[in-house]
């Protein structure tokens, strides 16, 4: 099925359709999910969340794009509503008190499987893992970071701050002794 027949029959409220199309997106879509999760647990609830609103939602795609993108963004959000609930960001601290943290080595970083670096990321406490992925995967600047998750700009770089000082932490001891630090 492509996926312009994956839309109408999804409009249609068409269960095969549905189907098709989780099919066809779920795998990727579990992957985004998992980098804002905890645990596999909570990405497969974003997961099932994510696509209840692709169905129910499915209408406001024009087409315009990928459908695979369209998706991304809908699970994107759907997990920053997850994590706007449980509000990790109470506790955080003003960037002039995270100022004194490192930098995570990109090189070190680089090194790491991609499964590594995703246990990596899923171990960040939750604002951290948010704004870390937003800002380094998703690619969003951090004035528009703060819009989404409804924090200041400088507590989105503050928690970004203090997630790659946080991974720097947890990077395996031999892959920081390979460059001498």
């Amino acid at each position: 099925m492509t996926d312009e027949q994956m839309v109408s029959g999804c409009l249609k409220g068409d269960r095969i359709a549905q189907k098709a199309l989780y099919q066809a997106y779920a795998g990727k879509m579990m992957s985004i999910c998992m980098r804002y999760a905890s645990d596999r647990e909570q990405a497969q609830d974003i997961l099932q969340d994510g696509f209840v609103k692709v169905y129910q939602k499915i209408g406001n795609y024009r087409g315009e794009g990928p459908l695979g993108g369209w998706i991304a963004r809908t699970m994107v959000n759907t997990a920053l509503d997850q994590i706007r609930r449980n509000k990790p960001f109470e506790h955080s601290l003003d960037l002039t008190e995270a100022e004194h943290l490192h930098a995570v080595d990109e090189q070190a970083l680089s090194r790491l499987g991609a499964d590594e670096l995703l246990a990596l990321i899923q171990a960040l406490p939750p604002g951290y893992r948010t704004v870390f992925n937003l800002f380094v995967i998703e690619g969003y600047p951090h004035k528009e970071i703060g819009e989404m998750l409804g924090i200041s700009e400088n507590t989105s770089k503050s928690q970004f701050m203090k997630a790659r000082a946080y991974l720097r932490k947890l990077l395996p001891k031999e892959t920081v002794d390979m460059h001498g630090r």
